[in-house]
């Protein structure tokens, strides 16, 4: 993923959390909002309460192959936050790309 293509100011995420829609899944959150620029920018976050941090870094790592391998994920100019819940320990990409498409679908960019 490209330096440009990651969400990372706090103005940023709070932008996204208050105005943005969220949307639900069995594994993952997934919160979006229009931006002004050309390109999507996303996040990829694990709490706590996904577990330690083995198991946060692993929800993250699944997340983020889940999106690399899906054909272009959304239109251009969005800001995407997905946010791993505690059940996506102990589960496979495949399922976690599948909950991903899903919470897409539900979005309909």
């Amino acid at each position: 993923m490209l330096k440009k293509n990651v969400l990372r100011r706090k103005k940023d995420f709070s932008a996204v959390y208050s105005k943005g829609i969220s949307v639900g899944e069995r594994y993952v959150v997934l919160f979006y909002k229009k931006n002004e620029l050309p390109y999507n920018r996303i996040a990829f976050l694990a709490s706590k309460k996904v577990g330690n941090s083995v198991k946060r870094n692993r929800a993250r790592r699944l997340m983020k192959e889940s999106v690399r391998t899906m054909t272009p994920i959304a239109d251009n100019g969005y800001d995407l936050i997905f946010i791993a819940r505690n059940t996506i320990n102990n589960r496979k990409c495949a399922d976690v790309k599948k909950s991903i498409e899903a919470a897409m679908r539900k979005v309909k960019f």
